[in-house]
């Protein structure tokens, strides 16, 4: 068999269209990728499920601020220390109800009740002195009367011996005088007993109101001083709210405001009755004078929150308030479509704050739909899908 040579013009355009074919497909391939990096990223999805969204509305706007607080008493009593003690018996704890004259704390004072004891005695030694002083006078009086009795009947011996029958009439005063020394004596030694009684029965610290117990400040053994403060009883009656109100909040809160304290079992009406003049710790303190009726689980520290009523106003552009941006700023919200499908970023200019909504100034109408929850994922993005 003859082996049969090919032209070397076919091997050539062989060739020729195999390197056409290689071009061809690079050509291709860098078309594709310049498009592909001409194309912008395809618009996230958003899950309609996690997202809070809100419908843009016209009409009355309430403005009100939130705190958390508690509620004290306005009335409290620092039970002090009468005199140096030892606290041998704690009688009663924190959160019992008490009256005027109910025990907490029993205090001892060896020396002061000795004293005491010397007060009696002396007191009854002076009765006896004076019981003594009585008798004694009694009998000096009864020798005077004889002693008159004589010199009345010898009158008629002699003018001198009559001028000395009246002085000894006049000297019945001074018998009586000396009684009523004696009995002044008596008194002021009684009262002094007296005195150290109640020193004594001091010592068992009453609680002097009728209230509840809030605190004790001493343990059994503790050696107190006088003043120094055993206890503390409030008056639950007298009760107010403390609030505190974020330092964002507070430019609009004014004396008088409407309040409503919710003590998880009831809502109490209240107004502001007194705002800290500095803040502490990023938050003002606000007093809130309660006016309505006060349940009978209101007690003194009960954890509360507070609603302070700003203002009302009647035709107000609202929404709901995002999860980022305060009142007074711009920032970008997602708008949904029409058929809510998608959602485009627009510049919304917020105004007035209220707890849960706020003003719209620009940038929405009524109607429109927004996503307020928060997008900070989707920074990038001025188009995002929904499903």
């Amino acid at each position: 068999m003859v082996d049969i040579k090919r032209p070397a013009k076919s091997k050539f355009r062989k060739r020729l269209r195999t390197a056409l074919v290689i071009i061809t497909g690079l050509v291709a391939v860098g078309g594709i990728t310049y498009g592909l990096t001409k194309m912008k990223p395809a618009a996230p999805t958003l899950d309609r499920s996690t997202a809070v969204i809100d419908t843009v509305k016209r009409g009355p706007f309430l403005r009100e601020v939130r705190g958390i607080g508690t509620l004290v008493p306005q009335l409290t009593r620092q039970i002090p220390a009468p005199a140096d003690g030892r606290v041998e018996k704690i009688m009663i704890q924190a959160g019992v109800e008490v009256g005027a004259a109910t025990v907490i704390v029993e205090l001892s004072n060896p020396q002061m009740e000795q004293q005491a004891i010397d007060a009696d005695f002396q007191v009854k030694a002076a009765q006896a002195d004076q019981d003594n002083l009585r008798v004694r006078l009694e009998s000096d009086t009864m020798t005077q009367q004889s002693a008159v009795a004589t010199i009345n009947s010898e009158y008629s011996q002699a003018k001198l011996q009559l001028d000395t029958d009246e002085v000894l009439a006049k000297q019945g005063l001074v018998p009586e005088l000396l009684l009523k020394i004696s009995r002044s004596k008596v008194q002021q030694l009684r009262a002094l007993a007296k005195l150290k009684r109640d020193q004594v029965d001091a010592l068992k610290v009453r609680a002097g109101t009728n209230g509840v117990l809030q605190q004790v400040s001493v343990q059994v053994g503790q050696q107190v001083t006088p003043g120094f403060n055993i206890a503390r009883v409030a008056d639950p009656a007298s009760l107010k709210a403390e609030l505190k109100i974020a330092e964002t909040q507070i430019k609009d809160v004014r004396l008088g405001q409407n309040v409503a304290v919710d003590t998880r079992n009831g809502i109490i009406q209240g107004r502001v009755s007194r705002i800290d003049p500095a803040a502490r710790e990023g938050t003002f303190v606000v007093d809130a004078e309660l006016t309505g009726p006060i349940p009978a689980s209101a007690r003194p520290d009960l954890s509360v929150d507070g609603t302070i009523e700003l203002e009302r106003l009647s035709d107000v552009l609202h929404v709901g308030r995002p999860a980022f941006g305060q009142g007074q700023q711009t920032v970008g919200l997602f708008r949904l479509s029409p058929d809510g499908q998608d959602a485009v970023r627009v510049q919304v200019t917020l105004g007035r704050t209220s707890v849960s909504t706020i003003e719209i100034v620009s940038g929405l109408k009524e109607g429109d739909q927004v996503i307020l929850s928060d997008t900070s994922a989707m920074d990038s993005y001025d188009h995002i899908r929904v499903r």
